[in-house]
C-alpha cells in the first residue's frame, strides 16, 4: 500500500511538471479530469518524454479505468501504450480485453489487436483488429458476435450459435451493431449469409424498425409470410404495424397503438382485410384507462367484429362473445359510486343479435358507514339499470337496500353476526312476455320490498400437535328469515338465470347471482370446517354443509340443488402435503341417493422433471339455462428430459355420449441461456360455420438478442 500511494504521488508530481513544462502538448490533457494512477514500478525518460509504469498498473481516466501489465505514456504525441493482459472498463458498461492497445490520452481513440468484448447484457465480440474513434465508435476486423456461453460444450467446441462478419461496427451514438458480409453458424456449420446485418446494442430496449418475420401456411389462408414493422415515436408510445400476405387470400393488416402517461393507458388494436369474395372483414380491441384524480377514473373497452368467425379464421382470437364496456367510477373513503355501459356481440351460431341487450346505463352507489358503538355498522346499496333490445323484452330497473349488522364475541370464542336488511325494486318493462298466453307481451310497472333478517353464528376452534402441525375446526350456522314471497312472472329475470350452488356461497342470504330473483322463507345453512397445516407449508382442508327450507320454494328449477326442501350436500376437500402435489376436489352430492351432481377435481402431481395436471369437470343441466350438461376430462403431462429439454402433451376429451376428443397437443422445446427451440403440434376439432377441424404445426426459434424466427403450417378438414 505505501509503495502504491508512493508511485501515485510520483505520477500526480509528473503529470503537474508535464502539464506546467510540456507547452502545446500538455493542452491535450484533460486537466479538469485527471488521471488517478497506480501501480507497482514506474520510470520516467526524460529525453525521450516517456513515462512507463509496470506491475498491475490501473489508470482511471474520467469514467474509463485502464488495466495492464505495463502501460507506456508519450507526453509529445499525448499516446497510451498498453500491453499483456490489458483490460478497458467503458462507461456503459462493456469491457474491452486486448492483447495490446495504443490509446489517445483520454482513451477515446486508438487501435487495438487481439480484441475481445464483453457487453453489458453478457454478449461476447471477439476480432482480430479494431479501432477506436471518438470513444464511441469501434470498427472491427475479422469479428465473432455471441450471447452464448453454457450453451456451449466444455470440451471447447465452438458456441451453439454465432455470427461471423469481415466487418463489424459497434456505434454507441446510434447504439447499434453492424455487420458487413456476414455468416450465421449454427454448432459450429454455416447456415446463413447476408452482406448487411444489424441489430441494436444492449442498452436499447425499443428501436425502429423491421421486427422478425413469420412465416406459415394454412388450408384456408395457404402459405402467409407476416412482416412486423415496429416504430418507437417516444420513450411512452409505440405503433406496431403488421401486413400478412396469403396465398389464398388477400392482404391482412394489422396495428397496434400503445401509450403510457402518469395518470392514463391507451391500447388500440384492430385489423382490416378484403376476402377472396371481395367482402371487407375486421376488427377492433381497444383499451383506455385514465385517472382523473386520486378518487375519479373513466375508462373504455371497445372490442368489435365485423362477423362471428373472421378471429378464429385469421387466427386472431378465439373468444366465443365481444364485450364493449365504457365506465367512471369513484372511491371516497368508505364510498363507491360507478357508471358503466355494455355493448354484447355474440360470436356463436346460437347468438342472436336482436335479442342481446344493450345495457345502459348501470350505475351504482355503496356506502357503508363507519363502526359505530359496539361494532354497529350500517349500509346503502343502491343501483339503476336500463336494457334495451331491437327484438324482445325493454328492462328498467331501481333497487334500493339498507341494512345494519352487528357482531358480537361470545364467552366461547365464537362469533354472533346479526344483520337486517330492507330491500325495494321498481321495474318497468315493455314487450314482456306474458306467462302461459302464447304471442301475449306487456306492458307495465312492478316493485317489490323485500325485508331480510340473518342471525350467524360460528365458533372457530385451534389446537397444535407439537411444533408443527395446527388443526383448526370450524362449525357455523345462519338462519335467514323473508317473507315467503315468491317470485312474480312480470318481473323481468336478466341477471338470475344461472344459479351455481357450493360451499362459497352456502352462507349467502340469497342464493340467485343477481338482484332480479329473490330467495324468500325461513331457511338455515349449516356446516364444518376443518384443516390442519404443517409448519413447511402443507396442509389439507375439507367442508361439508347443507342448507334446509321450512318451506318449499319454486323459484329454484330442477337440477340446482336447491329446489327441495333439503338442499343437496356441498363439500370441498383440498390436500397439498408439499409443492410436488396438491389435490382440490369439490362436489355437490345428491340429498338422496348421494349421487354426484356436479364434481370438479383439479390434480397437479410431480416435480418438473415429471410433473402431471389433470381437470375433470362433470355438472347436471338445470332446467332453464341456456348451458346444457357437461362432463370433459383434461389432462396435461411436462417432462424436463435433462437440463436442456423439456417436452409437453396435453388432451381435452368430451365424456357425454359416446365421448370424442377436443383437442390434443404435443410440444418439445430446447432452451438454453442464448436459444430457445419450440415445435409444437395442436390438433383442433371445433367447428363452426366456415370454420373446420383444423391440424397445425408451429416452430419458433428465439435467438437472445436478436429475435424470435416463427413458421408453421395448419391443415384445416375433417
Amino acid at each position: 500500500m505505501k509503495r502504491t500511494l508512493k508511485y501515485l504521488l510520483a505520477w500526480v508530481a509528473l503529470v503537474m511538471a508535464v502539464v506546467s513544462s510540456g507547452g502545446a502538448n500538455a493542452q491535450n490533457l484533460d486537466t479538469a479530469q485527471p488521471l488517478l494512477f497506480t501501480a507497482d514500478k514506474l520510470t520516467h525518460d526524460r529525453e525521450l518524454g516517456v513515462v512507463t509504469a509496470s506491475g498491475n498498473v490501473e489508470i482511471s481516466q474520467k469514467e474509463r479505468i485502464l488495466l495492464a501489465d505495463t502501460v507506456s505514456y508519450s507526453e509529445r504525441q499525448n499516446i497510451v501504450t498498453a500491453s499483456g493482459n490489458v483490460t478497458l472498463l467503458e462507461p456503459s458498461g462493456d469491457v474491452l480485453f486486448a492483447e495490446h492497445m495504443e490509446l489517445t490520452g483520454d482513451f477515446k481513440d486508438g487501435t487495438i489487436r487481439g480484441l475481445r468484448i464483453r457487453l453489458s447484457d453478457n454478449a461476447r465480440i471477439a476480432a482480430s483488429g479494431a479501432r477506436r474513434s471518438r470513444g464511441v465508435r469501434t470498427e472491427m476486423r475479422n469479428a465473432v458476435y455471441s450471447p452464448c456461453d453454457k450453451c456451449a460444450s466444455e470440451t471447447g467446441d465452438p458456441p451453439l450459435w454465432q455470427l461471423k462478419a469481415v466487418k463489424v461496427v459497434h456505434d454507441q451514438e446510434k447504439k447499434v451493431i453492424e455487420y458487413r458480409d456476414a455468416w450465421m453458424e449454427f454448432a459450429g456449420i454455416p447456415v446463413a449469409y447476408t452482406p448487411y446485418f444489424s441489430h441494436p446494442d444492449p442498452t436499447v430496449k425499443r428501436k425502429t424498425g423491421f421486427l422478425t418475420p413469420r412465416l406459415g401456411g394454412s388450408t384456408t389462408l395457404g402459405t402467409s409470410i407476416t412482416t412486423p414493422y415496429y416504430i418507437a415515436l417516444a420513450p411512452n408510445r409505440d405503433i406496431t404495424i403488421t401486413p400478412t400476405l396469403t396465398t389464398k387470400e388477400r392482404l391482412l393488416l394489422e396495428g397496434e397503438y400503445r401509450e403510457l402517461q402518469r395518470d392514463q393507458r391507451f391500447d388500440a388494436r384492430g385489423s382490416a382485410t378484403y376476402d377472396s369474395d371481395n367482402e371487407f372483414r375486421g376488427h377492433i380491441n381497444t383499451s383506455i384507462r385514465h385517472d382523473v384524480n386520486d378518487s375519479w377514473r373513466w375508462g373504455a373497452d371497445i372490442k368489435r367484429s365485423t362477423d362471428d368467425t373472421y378471429l378464429r379464421r385469421y387466427r386472431l382470437g378465439s373468444q366465443n362473445s365481444l364485450n364493449t364496456r365504457l365506465f367512471a367510477e369513484a372511491f371516497r373513503g368508505r364510498d363507491y359510486a360507478s357508471a358503466d355501459s355494455y355493448l354484447y356481440q355474440g360470436l356463436r351460431v346460437s347468438d342472436d343479435p336482436g335479442t342481446t341487450p344493450i345495457v345502459f346505463p348501470m350505475l351504482e352507489l355503496n356506502h357503508v358507514g363507519e363502526p359505530g358503538k359496539y361494532g354497529v355498522n350500517t349500509s346503502l346499496d343502491a343501483s339503476l339499470l336500463a336494457l334495451t333490445r331491437t327484438h324482445g323484452t325493454d328492462t328498467r330497473r331501481l333497487s334500493i337496500k339498507g341494512g345494519i349488522g352487528m357482531p358480537y364475541f361470545g364467552p366461547l370464542g365464537d362469533v354472533i353476526e346479526l344483520s337486517a336488511t330492507l330491500r325495494g325494486d321498481l321495474y318497468h318493462y315493455a314487450s314482456h312476455p306474458i306467462e302461459g298466453e302464447a304471442g301475449g307481451y306487456d306492458t307495465g310497472f312492478e316493485g317489490r320490498v323485500y325485508p331480510l333478517l340473518t342471525a350467524g353464528w360460528r365458533l372457530p376452534l385451534s389446537r397444535r400437535h407439537g411444533s408443527s402441525i395446527t388443526e383448526i375446526m370450524e362449525p357455523a350456522v345462519a338462519v335467514f328469515v323473508s317473507p315467503n314471497m315468491g317470485n312474480s312472472s312480470t318481473i323481468p329475470n336478466e341477471d338470475s338465470i344461472e344459479q351455481e350452488f357450493d360451499e362459497t356461497n352456502l352462507f349467502s342470504p340469497n342464493k340467485f347471482t343477481g338482484l332480479d330473483r329473490v330467495e324468500g322463507g325461513t331457511r338455515i345453512s349449516y356446516g364444518l370446517r376443518w384443516g390442519a397445516y404443517g409448519a413447511k407449508g402443507g396442509s389439507t382442508s375439507f367442508f361439508i354443509g347443507q342448507r334446509y327450507r321450512f318451506r318449499r320454494d319454486d323459484s329454484f328449477p330442477d337440477a340446482s340443488g336447491l329446489e327441495d326442501d333439503f338442499s343437496d350436500l356441498v363439500a370441498r376437500v383440498r390436500i397439498r402435503p408439499d409443492k410436488n402435489l396438491s389435490l382440490a376436489y369439490k362436489t355437490r352430492i345428491d340429498k338422496n341417493d348421494l349421487s354426484p351432481r356436479r364434481t370438479e377435481l383439479n390434480l397437479a402431481a410431480g416435480p418438473p422433471a415429471l410433473n402431471l395436471r389433470t381437470n375433470y369437470v362433470f355438472f347436471d343441466r338445470q332446467e332453464g339455462s341456456e348451458f346444457g350438461g357437461r362432463e370433459e376430462i383434461q389432462g396435461q403431462i411436462s417432462t424436463k428430459l435433462n437440463r436442456l429439454w423439456r417436452a409437453g402433451f396435453a388432451s381435452r376429451y368430451n365424456l357425454e355420449g359416446e365421448g370424442e376428443l377436443r383437442s390434443l397437443g404435443l410440444n418439445f422445446t430446447y432452451e438454453c441461456e442464448c436459444f430457445v427451440f419450440n415445435v409444437s403440434l395442436r390438433r383442433e376439432f371445433y367447428e363452426d360455420r366456415d370454420l373446420k377441424p383444423n391440424d397445425s404445426i408451429l416452430f419458433r426459434l428465439t435467438f437472445k438478442t436478436l429475435g424470435d424466427i416463427q413458421t408453421g403450417v395448419s391443415r384445416s378438414g375433417n
